[in-house]
């Protein structure tokens, strides 16, 4: 007998991201495999059991890094 894993959105903080590890269909969109923020995701996508959590990364990937260009110099 297989154990039934329940999740919810509750279990994410709101800003956390997350792996979708499959196509998730909704009415409106397609979400495709990948890295969400877990408020861009259906509540669907939980119920199913379609979402990770991501383990933590270590060493200097840690950091967070701004990704928007540098202001141009005069």
């Amino acid at each position: 007998m297989a154990i039934e894993r329940k999740m919810f959105r509750g279990m994410f903080a709101p800003g956390e991201v997350v792996q979708l590890k499959q196509y998730c269909f909704t009415p409106g969109r397609v979400f495709a495999p990948g890295k969400y923020i877990v408020g861009e995701l259906p509540d669907v996508a939980f119920e199913m059991a379609l979402v990770e959590q991501l383990p933590p990364v270590k060493g200097k990937n840690a950091e967070i890094k701004n990704t928007e260009a540098p202001p141009e110099q005069e």
